[in-house]
């Protein structure tokens, strides 16, 4: 249990996460955020099975030795779905006609991506990194048009009011490096222990719950938008 805790106190972030998103709620229950709950505890069980997969033998996909603690597919199942997620809610956030029609344009191209990636490279053995990159693009773009309309945009509320300015910020670090990461790991793994790539990814992710917190817990729901 002791070296659980150590190896994957990271979950414990998104438990947290996922409490004060409870507990929160009724200040975002009838925004885009309105799922939100449900994506930090889909992220919490993907990592949660993640590491059952990887150290416990029930709980392995695949009866072939070398491929018994291979949990790889349900990380991309679960990249794709995240996303997906954010996707949808910069498109029903954004109010520029121009800015929501990029959002569909990557969408589709990181669809395409995916489809592309899974061709070359089976999904249940090996990440579909290439794929995750181009989702990435995608997603800092959103963000990028969300705070430009934010700017340009007059409020009588402080940004450090509004959640989804601090989910966006966390959100913009994380995948503003994260990606990288695990393409340069999967193309040779001398490089993802020598420069410990886990220890990074470790932080990014405090870093990007933490600003999530933040946002739950600053959060205003008239400053919302």
């Amino acid at each position: 249990m002791v070296t659980f805790i150590k190896e994957q106190f990271f979950l414990f972030t998104y438990l947290v996460t996922w409490i004060i998103s409870v507990l929160t709620y009724r200040k975002y229950f009838d925004t885009t955020l309105k799922f939100f709950p449900i994506f930090i505890a889909y992220t919490f069980f993907t990592d949660l099975l993640g590491y059952f997969i990887k150290f416990d033998n029930s709980f392995q996909f695949f009866s072939e030795g070398k491929y018994a603690s291979l949990n790889i597919v349900i990380y991309n199942i679960y990249q794709f779905a995240a996303y997906l997620f954010f996707y949808w809610v910069y498109y029903k956030t954004l109010q520029r006609p121009k800015h929501k029609q990029w959002v569909k344009y990557g969408t589709l191209i990181t669809l395409v991506a995916y489809v592309a990636n899974m061709i070359f490279q089976n999904p249940l053995y090996r990440g579909l990194y290439y794929a995750e990159l181009i989702g990435s693009w995608t997603l800092l773009a959103c963000i990028l048009f969300y705070f430009q309309e934010k700017k340009r945009e007059p409020s009588s509320y402080p940004q450090w009011k509004n959640m989804l300015f601090w989910i966006s910020i966390g959100s913009f670090i994380f995948y503003l490096v994260t990606p990288y990461i695990f393409l340069l790991g999967s193309i040779d793994d001398h490089v993802w222990y020598e420069y410990h790539f886990q220890k990074i990814l470790f932080v990014l992710i405090a870093i990007m719950y933490g600003f999530y917190m933040l946002g739950l817990l600053l959060g205003q729901r008239k400053a919302y938008r």
